[in-house]
């Protein structure tokens, strides 16, 4: 195997084999996870550790995006179709997509204490007063919003009929711009001035890598805080009590001890699976998600080849492009210039039998745009276990002409 690629699972192309080649020739260990596909310089799906350094690119735009699910005290053979569709379109309503909060939820959470975090004095200091204001206000703009592209809400029903609500956003904006921001003091420009995505390495022993893990942090802490408070909106929706909770990152760096090293691990569409640790994985709008779990029993090379990591979901086989087709504009004006491989009647002709109740939505996202994920979770191997299989019952995601520049 090329050196420091300790682990790949699964099939890949060559195009996202070269990138994680070339993260590895950078990096003390790589491996790459079954859904893996190209990404921005670093693979989705993989995973990368360094000596005290952290890759801006590598944790990504979307710091902390993450799955969360919540299972209910609820049996969905309370629920008949018309209560179903009337809780869609509740969800569709009270929960907002794209850009903004445009529900007035007088409970979202705007106060939360991340609001008050010191965190917000390192950005001062990187990026200037204005910029700290800015952000923190924008950051608590779109607090319990959801976003568009692959970011869902979704109500599901385990295998004992259980109703399960999961979602899958992450930091919005606030992480967007922390990144942005990090990526062009990385190469000597200026807060906010626009740079090609390169991967730079921080050094977490000097002032601007320290600063960086700060705020990736805290993005992490905002975006653990809106999952949670978007799954808990939609259990009281539903009626229900919280029994249990699965919350995860899948976009984040992590400070891991691997082979008596301390490590920084950096997941980028790859979710931590040590032994016993729990995990929330989702398919596409029509395909089942699963509840996992790190083996307790598995396969311990493999687990350490993988640095006690899986998958995030089912991962794409079709870009956004060739799936929906080329398009020019933007929200409303948006027009398809060249017609992509999906249309909607095959999207219908898939959620149909299976009974899912869709809001919103894109032919980006069609199931067919993705991989199955019992295929990618077999070829784990011997490193998961997985605990329950949830079952799509509502699907609510943003239209598809909804403008969000913060979809990762």
């Amino acid at each position: 195997m090329t050196d420091h690629i300790s682990a790949v699972f699964g099939t890949h192309d060559e195009k996202t084999l070269a990138q994680l080649s070339d993260v590895g020739s950078r990096a003390e260990q790589v491996a790459l996870m079954a859904d893996g596909h190209v990404g921005y310089v670093m693979p989705i799906g993989g995973v990368a550790a360094y000596d005290n350094k952290a890759s801006v690119v590598g944790v990504g735009f979307d710091i902390a995006c993450g799955n969360a699910a919540i299972r209910t005290n609820l049996s969905i053979g309370a629920f008949d179709r018309a209560h179903l569709d009337h809780l869609a379109d509740a969800i569709q309503r009270t929960i907002s997509f794209g850009i903004g909060r445009k529900n007035q939820s007088s409970d979202a959470p705007v106060d939360d204490p991340l609001f008050a975090s010191p965190s917000w004095d390192v950005l001062r200091d990187v990026a200037g007063k204005h910029e700290r204001d800015a952000l923190w206000k924008k950051a608590r703009d779109q607090i319990g919003t959801v976003g568009s592209g692959n970011h869902y809400v979704d109500v599901f029903a385990d295998e004992s009929g259980t109703v399960w609500v999961g979602v899958h956003f992450g930091s919005r904006g606030l992480g967007h711009t922390i990144a942005s921001g990090f990526l062009s003091l990385s190469q000597g420009k200026k807060w906010g001035e626009r740079v090609r995505e390169t991967e730079v390495l921080l050094d977490l022993s000097q002032p601007l890598g320290d600063a960086y893990w700060h705020l990736m942090e805290l993005a992490g802490t905002y975006a653990y805080a809106g999952r949670e408070w978007v799954a808990r909106q939609v259990v009281d929706l539903l009626g229900g009590r919280e029994m249990e909770l699965v919350h995860n990152h899948h976009n984040f760096a992590w400070k891991e001890r691997h082979d008596g090293r301390e490590l920084v691990v950096i997941r980028k569409g790859a979710t931590p699976a040590f032994p016993g640790q729990r995990g929330f994985v989702g398919g596409s709008m029509g395909d089942d998600a699963v509840i996992i779990e790190g083996a307790r029993d598995g396969d311990e090379s493999l687990q350490r080849a993988s640095m006690y990591s899986t998958v995030h979901g089912a991962g794409r086989v079709m870009s956004r492009t060739e799936a929906r087709g080329k398009v020019r504009g933007w929200g409303k004006n948006a027009q398809v210039v060249a017609p992509g491989k999906l249309n909607w009647e095959m999207v219908k002709e898939w959620l149909g039998p299976k009974g899912v109740i869709l809001r919103g939505g894109g032919l980006d996202e069609a199931p067919q745009a993705y991989r199955r994920l019992p295929d990618v979770l077999a070829a784990q191997g011997d490193t998961i276990r997985v605990l329950h299989t949830l079952r799509p019952i509502v699907v609510v995601m943003a239209g598809e002409n909804e403008v969000d520049p913060y979809k990762d």
